[in-house]
């Protein structure tokens, strides 16, 4: 791949985030709209709270990856956070990598997993996943990185020209 040229993965909705993230939304605004209903003053504005949590939960939603000849773009809803190629060791497709994870900091359903999450296999890590089936695990010397791109063979494959 030469170094100006990009590759695009989409990120497919597993079922799994497609299902948490329309319980946590259901929940989430009738909660908001029995406390504004039935709240007055002070208490009518907490009932927001649950609203909010919604609007932030869909800013970080993952949209897609871009492999660039030096980084991972990981595409936000406004934004994307960069993972350098720099220093990476390895990446293996292993579906279902994040099972039985702890999350230690972040977003564990809401229109994505997010932030940073341990287990026994990979121990601590930060994941970009939207599909748990689908997940390509990148080891670092230092640390590891976890993501779900719709064709994660071929996303393998690019990561392997680039580096």
């Amino acid at each position: 791949m030469e170094a100006h040229t990009m590759k695009h993965y989409k990120a497919p909705w597993g079922t799994s985030l497609v299902v948490m993230s329309s319980v946590i939304s259901v929940l989430c605004l009738g909660i908001t709209i029995g406390t504004v209903w039935q709240g007055h003053g002070l208490h009518a504005w907490v009932g927001l709270l649950p609203f909010g949590i919604i609007v932030g939960s869909v800013l970080f939603t993952i949209r897609g990856y871009t492999i660039t000849s030096d980084a991972i773009l990981v595409h936000r809803l406004f934004w994307a956070t960069r993972v350098p190629l720099a220093g990476l060791k390895s990446a293996q497709f292993k579906p279902d990598a994040m099972r039985r994870s702890i999350r230690t900091f972040g977003n564990g359903g809401s229109f994505s997993f997010a932030g940073w999450f341990c287990n026994r296999t990979l121990g601590s890590y930060r994941a970009f996943v939207t599909d748990p089936h689908r997940t390509v695990v990148l080891h670092y010397a230092d640390r590891t990185v976890v993501v779900s791109p719709d064709e994660p063979e071929d996303f393998i494959r690019n990561l392997a020209i680039t580096s």
